[in-house]
């Protein structure tokens, strides 16, 4: 299950991610915002996506303008690992070193093809599970209340 959540910024990205969701029948979730309001605000949305994982288990994408806000909002929550993506490269790191559950788009900065794509990715790869990834995960752990 995949858990999605958008703001404003990030509303148009989110709702062709969705598309792609129901197309390839991945089981989704979506957290809002259901419509386009300039006036709501992204850690509403990474607060109600990130809660969900916490419960779950399963994974989340979260997106807003640049990505930035939704990622340090999402990594305030035990056990959240999200993860700023805008290119293959920072995708294929986040799923197979950093085992990032929560993929964070930047909703202003990317093409809605391109923000696809990068969540066919980030679904696709799984973590390494190398010692080394491990390690610095069990580190990072160590640093939540």
């Amino acid at each position: 299950m995949i858990f999605v959540g958008a703001d404003h910024a990030g509303f148009e990205l989110k709702e062709s991610i969705k598309k792609y969701l129901t197309t390839s029948e991945i089981s989704f979730e979506d957290f809002g915002a259901h419509k386009l309001n300039e006036k709501d605000d992204y850690p509403d949305f990474a607060k109600l996506v990130c809660e969900k994982i916490q419960k779950e288990s399963d994974r989340g994408i979260l997106i807003c303008g640049t990505g930035q806000g939704m990622t340090i909002a999402a990594n305030k929550f035990k056990g959240i690992r999200a993860s700023l993506c805008w290119n293959e490269e920072t995708v294929t790191v986040a799923a197979k070193h950093n085992d990032a559950n929560v993929l964070c788009l930047p909703g202003r900065l990317i093409s809605k093809e391109l923000g696809v794509k990068l969540v066919k990715l980030w679904l696709n790869f799984e973590f390494s599970g190398e010692v080394r990834h491990n390690r610095r995960i069990e580190k990072i752990r160590g640093f939540e209340a």
